[in-house]
């Protein structure tokens, strides 16, 4: 048996990584999330009754509550997906970001040391803390080229400042107290249960809806699209192979224009569900404010994952827009009851004036 704790398993990519993970009969989950807005129980709720999942409400800035659970449950591994993941909030309130992404994260890693060394040689043996970030610390690519593991850093927001300092805290804990870690960085996910402030779900509910689509600046900036569950299951893959020390790439070689996904949706919509009284939802774009920052593109090189470890995506971009843009649909109780609370679909970051940490 093989149990891991998942932190932000409540989350987009960590409720996806959790489903993953108990496909295999012999792993139990112990899923550690502080259930802030972007968590949700809604996401789990197919693992209702399922004894080798086990949800523990904590922060992860709580040494004591971490402590206590690494010693109830006495995990074999470590996945840590729990952070603030949205750029433009980090431009309204960068004091959260760097709580949970980097004191968050010190926190986590000083815990794991501490049960790592206190554990008999058959625990450290089997160890692993892999730590998952984002393709923006890497900064921002002109219109060639790609990231690689050795890119240098160059995040450019709040938010990627702080992810990119939580990946300088897993290597240090690595390289000086030889806590052995896996490292991944990915693209920008997509698919099912994403909470609807993203790009791709905030287009589809506003199109379907029949409201303004706000694409930033020209909508050229460029991204590579990566569905959530071959990210799900590339982590699955580098926890059980990855090598320690190591960092992996993870990408969905689907690099597209914003405007171009918005269109995308547009299109997939207008083929699905009864039209709009104005005609096509493209219709609907209306070009704002850039973002502050905004970088111009990313893209990833993931051959290494690929050559080391075999894992390479399933879904093509055309594929998994398709499944996102179906599950919406048939899932509207979901995102309707986020849009009549937590989040009513606003425009977020734009002022460029942080409120007090």
């Amino acid at each position: 048996m093989r149990r891991v704790l998942v932190t932000g398993g409540a989350g987009f990519i960590g409720s996806a990584l959790v489903r993953e993970l108990l496909l295999d009969p012999e792993t139990h989950v112990i899923d550690v999330d502080k259930l802030t807005y972007a968590a949700s129980l809604e996401s789990l709720a197919e693992l209702d009754g399922e004894p080798r999942h086990l949800l523990e409400r904590a922060d992860i800035c709580d040494a004591a509550a971490i402590a206590h659970i690494l010693e109830t449950h006495r995990p074999d591994a470590i996945v840590h997906l729990a952070a603030e993941s949205h750029v433009d909030r980090s431009i309204d309130g960068p004091g959260d970001f760097v709580r949970t992404n980097v004191v968050g994260t010190f926190t986590l890693l000083a815990e794991a040391l501490r049960y790592y060394r206190a554990g008999d040689d058959a625990l450290r043996a089997r160890f692993r803390f892999h730590h998952v970030s984002t393709d923006e610390v890497f900064g921002s690519l002109g219109d060639e080229g790609r990231f690689h593991e050795t890119t240098a850093y160059d995040p450019r927001s709040p938010y990627s400042a702080t992810k990119a300092s939580s990946d300088h805290l897993v290597r240090a804990w690595h390289h000086t107290y030889g806590l052995p870690v896996v490292l991944t960085n990915c693209s920008n996910n997509y698919g099912p249960r994403q909470f609807p402030e993203k790009l791709i779900p905030l287009v589809i509910i506003k199109a379907l809806l029949g409201e303004s689509l706000p694409v930033y600046g020209k909508g050229t900036n460029v991204r590579d699209w990566l569905h959530v569950e071959d990210h799900a299951r590339a982590l699955a893959v580098v926890l059980a192979r990855g090598t320690p020390g190591r960092s992996y790439n993870i990408g969905g070689d689907a690099e597209r224009q914003n405007l171009d996904v918005v269109h995308a949706i547009c299109d997939a919509l207008d083929g699905l569900v009864a039209p709009l009284p104005q005609g096509p939802r493209r219709q609907l774009v209306t070009y704002v404010t850039d973002r502050p920052g905004h970088d111009h593109r990313y893209a990833m090189d993931a051959t290494r994952i690929r050559d080391e470890l075999g894992w390479t995506p399933r879904e093509t971009f055309d594929t998994g827009l398709r499944k996102t843009v179906e599950w919406y649909l048939s899932h509207r109780g979901w995102w309707q009851r986020i849009r009549a609370g937590a989040y009513q679909g606003e425009r977020l970051g734009l002022t460029g004036a942080s409120r007090a940490p």
